[in-house]
């Protein structure tokens, strides 16, 4: 993984040498804590470390840039008719905001 980009109050902050896991488990238990300063860089070229205040019910978006030699996904091309299987998602193993919903 080269880099993750990170969503957060508008704005968008990344971080690097990390994996995803190891970045969701950060903010997973920094949600679970109740409060947690995320560590990521900040600014184009020249990045700043920034702090991002990591609470419950503070949304945040986490999006893995792959590498250009990353395998491909899981989708594949029935070769039989031509249609296209797109693999299903990770299912979120992380806190929710309301459990009961589905």
């Amino acid at each position: 993984m080269r880099r993750i980009d990170i969503s957060y109050g508008g704005q968008w902050y990344s971080i690097g040498d990390r994996s995803l896991e190891a970045v969701h488990e950060e903010i997973r238990a920094g949600v679970l804590a109740g409060h947690h300063w995320l560590e990521v860089n900040e600014g184009e070229g020249q990045s700043r470390p920034a702090y991002l205040s990591i609470t419950p019910g503070v949304p945040i978006a986490v999006v893995p840039e792959t590498e250009p030699h990353d395998p491909p996904s899981e989708a594949r091309i029935d070769e039989a008719d031509g249609d296209y299987e797109q693999p299903s998602a990770p299912r979120w193993t992380g806190p929710t905001i309301h459990a009961g919903r589905r």
